[in-house]
């Protein structure tokens, strides 16, 4: 066993440092975990409390909004509820388009709270706007009060089209507020709340904000506070409006602050801004451009398949493939046995010829990485195609070389 558990592979190449290329939790900068390694602060004054301050504008600034925000001790889908619980009420309608699992997800959090949700299934494929907008027209009484949107779904690697879905409800002059999840996609894909009309938007930290699981964020304008205020109860603890506007510092999270991971974010939003959010989303737009390449060469022959045919509609922090069942899993154990390389699982992916989902599999390429690790997820999945006997095309690590020379 080594000294975290895992036990030590026979393959000469396995040991040592490990990668994990899941979509989430993303590689962690050794500079975030740095910060993160210290004593307990003072929860009451000091450092902390200024500290925390100056963490709201340079979110905000990730975001793309001059409006509000509230940071919640919690995971994505504590953010999912943070949103509903402050704009629905129990009996009201959110419009969800579903192209993928996660937009499923958000849905069943809403009906959980006792919403309706009325969901427009596109299966594995990008929106219709024009069938969205075929059932905002039809609802004359206005009694969807949300669209749930999910920016990148993680399940399927969909790039959904946030301005083209705010462009119908202007169009409609549907007053419907539009929610946008953009967990997987904030801080790689470009997103600009305010500029692209989102009304609220919820994120979470293990993903492109690199910092451990435990954080999630709620952004949100005057309209939705506006619907928050017309609401006849919100709880106490997922009420924004003391997170966003505290008179106390417990107020910013109902509570004892998470320490530790404020420091880890604190470093993170340096390096996100230090670089600049506009090379952060072009360094993933690049790193994503290679991995496509190595794919389709490998598709040329054998059975994988990229899960989005178009490169306009795929995210930049997460590819989602597919083999014939079950070569998926046998490729994500034999490169985390042998090669200490994780992929990730295809989550919420299965069809009539695949029920176990045995088939797909997902590369994270999110938040922390680089060229180097990007060939190096390449290479290792090249190896494991190769040693697993699992036909596909030749020259696919070659092809993204290629990409990557170019500026």
């Amino acid at each position: 066993m080594t000294g975290s558990g895992k036990p030590v592979s026979a393959h000469p190449a396995a040991n040592g440092r490990s990668y994990l290329a899941i979509p989430g939790p993303s590689v962690m900068p050794d500079a975030v975990l740095q910060a993160m390694h210290r004593g307990a602060p003072n929860i009451y004054s000091g450092e902390l409390i200024e500290m925390t301050a100056g963490l709201i504008p340079d979110l905000r600034r990730v975001a793309g909004t001059i409006h509000h925000a509230a940071i919640y001790i919690g995971n994505g889908h504590a953010a999912w509820e943070a949103a509903l619980s402050n704009t629905i009420a129990p009996g009201e309608t959110v419009l969800v388009p579903a192209s993928g699992r996660f937009a499923h997800g958000w849905a069943e959090m809403a009906e959980g709270i006792g919403a309706k949700a009325q969901v427009v299934e596109f299966g594995r494929k990008a929106w219709d706007m024009a069938r969205i907008a075929e059932i905002l027209r039809a609802d004359t009484a206005h009694k969807i009060r949300a669209v749930l949107a999910v920016h990148v779904d993680t399940s399927t690697s969909l790039r959904n089209d946030i301005p083209a879905l705010r462009r119908v409800l202007d169009d409609l002059d549907h007053p419907a507020l539009l929610m946008a999840d953009c967990i997987a996609s904030m801080g790689c894909d470009r997103f600009e709340m305010d500029a692209w009309g989102v009304d609220v938007a919820v994120t979470a930290s293990q993903k492109g904000l690199m910092v451990p699981p435990g954080l999630g964020f709620v952004f949100f304008n005057e309209r939705a506070a506006a619907q928050r205020r017309a609401l006849p109860r919100v709880s106490r603890y997922w009420d924004w409006a003391p997170r966003a506007e505290p008179e106390l510092y417990y107020q910013y999270f109902a509570g004892t602050a998470p320490t530790h991971h404020l420091y880890g974010l604190r470093e993170a939003l340096n390096m996100i801004h230090g670089e600049g959010l506009e090379q952060v989303w072009a360094r993933h737009a690049h790193l994503a451009r290679a991995v496509w390449a190595a794919c389709e060469v490998w598709g040329q022959e054998g059975n994988l398949k990229l899960n989005v045919a178009d490169p306009s509609q795929r995210s930049h922090a997460v590819t989602s493939l597919h083999l014939t069942a079950p070569d998926g899993t046998r490729l994500r154990e034999w490169t985390e046995t042998n090669l200490g390389l994780t992929l990730g699982i295809g989550l919420g992916m299965s069809d009539p010829d695949d029920p176990g989902g045995d088939g797909y599999f997902r590369f994270g390429h999110m938040g922390h990485v680089n060229g180097q690790m990007i060939m190096a997820l390449l290479g290792g999945v090249e190896t494991g195609l190769t040693a697993l006997g699992i036909p596909h095309g030749k020259g696919a690590v070659e092809a993204a070389a290629a990409v990557l020379a170019r500026p």
